[in-house]
């Protein structure tokens, strides 16, 4: 059967151990992207994202951490479980492009717009991630219709 898949990608200039630790840790995380996190990513545990201005939470069940290169996990951003994966490669010692996919919808309607959707999501992710690790600035607030 064939399936659609998010494919997004951004350049951030800080070294990737400072990209790593903003998304692994909860607590950075909370600067630019969710309202709170239940822990640390670490691979096999199931955490919970919790986002207060679209009052969703998300259980995250992480599958794999590489500290410094790759996180992946498992949820249902979507309403349809997905593995989602995080690459981070080293263009420098200040710069690391950061990759994500998140995988797999049906080719038809509802498969185009939830993966529409995710795409929108992730940009935003690493758009947030990037203000927040180059100008400390949150993007969330106001961010809303």
């Amino acid at each position: 059967m064939d399936t659609i898949k998010v494919n997004t990608q951004l350049g951030i200039l800080k070294p990737v151990s400072e990209v790593f630790e903003a998304i692994a840790d909860n607590e950075k995380m909370s600067g630019y992207f969710i309202s709170t996190g239940s822990s640390r990513m670490e691979s096999g545990k199931t955490i919970t994202w919790y986002w207060a201005d679209y009052n969703a939470t998300h259980d995250i069940k992480v599958q794999k951490v590489e500290r410094d290169k790759f996180i992946s996990f498992k949820w249902d951003g979507s309403g349809v479980e997905t593995l989602t994966e995080i690459e981070l490669i080293v263009k420098n010692e200040n710069h690391t492009f950061v990759k994500i996919t998140e995988s797999e919808w049906p080719v038809d309607a509802k498969g185009a717009l939830c993966c529409a959707g995710q795409t929108e999501g992730w940009t935003n992710f690493l758009l947030c991630l990037k203000a927040y690790l180059e100008y400390t600035i949150d993007l969330r607030p106001g961010g809303l219709i």
